[in-house]
């Protein structure tokens, strides 16, 4: 059964070299492959501005590269977040995306944000996260916490579940056989929307 795929390609550097890319294109062949609708956003591309109060968040003019996004994740049965992590976080510029997304009038209706409640209920997501740690340190000593942020305050909060991950540390050591055998498994995760 055909699905409808969003991928957003989050790391902020258009440089095509960028691991985070290949991955999102990976995801995306393996997707279209089996029939399912791809469309894929790049974070590099877009031009929006920074949110800087609650008001603006709340009642400010929303830039046409987010109505645009929030089209597409009205289109999407399934969404898919490709970002590296960045001290301990991911990139600032995705998360001013998200914020602009997920403002209360798109993501709940209304300026009363209720969690659970969002207007994103039925969709699935998955979540993957490259890093120069080791995945075990990210996920053992660090509780992964930017990613348990994501999911649970954000990705959750909006209404969007199940929410799976992905974690590809030591990105910067990783053999070329290492970095395509992450590339096959993207595929296959693509082929099954997963």
């Amino acid at each position: 059964m055909s699905r409808r795929i969003l991928i957003l390609d989050g790391h902020p550097d258009p440089d095509p070299a960028r691991y985070c890319h290949a991955l999102a294109a990976s995801y995306a062949q393996g997707a279209v492959g089996v029939g399912h609708v791809v469309h894929r956003t790049n974070l590099s591309d877009l031009d929006f501005p920074v949110l800087r109060s609650r008001s603006d968040w709340e009642d400010g003019p929303t830039p046409a590269a987010i109505l645009a996004l929030q089209d597409q994740l009205d289109w999407a049965e399934h969404v898919v977040i490709i970002y590296p992590l960045w001290l301990g976080d991911m990139p600032a510029r995705l998360k001013a995306l998200l914020e602009q997304a997920f403002r209360p009038a798109f993501a709940f209706g209304g300026k009363t944000v209720s969690p659970g409640g969002g207007k994103l209920k039925g969709r699935s997501a998955r979540i993957v996260v490259t890093m120069g740690m080791p995945a075990a340190a990210y996920r053992i000593f660090y509780l992964a916490h930017s990613l348990r942020s994501l999911k649970r305050n954000v990705l959750a909060l909006v209404g969007i579940g199940p929410i799976r991950d992905t974690i590809i540390g030591g990105v910067e050591t990783r053999s070329d056989a290492s970095r395509k055998r992450y590339l096959a498994q993207l595929r296959t995760m693509g082929a099954r929307a997963d």
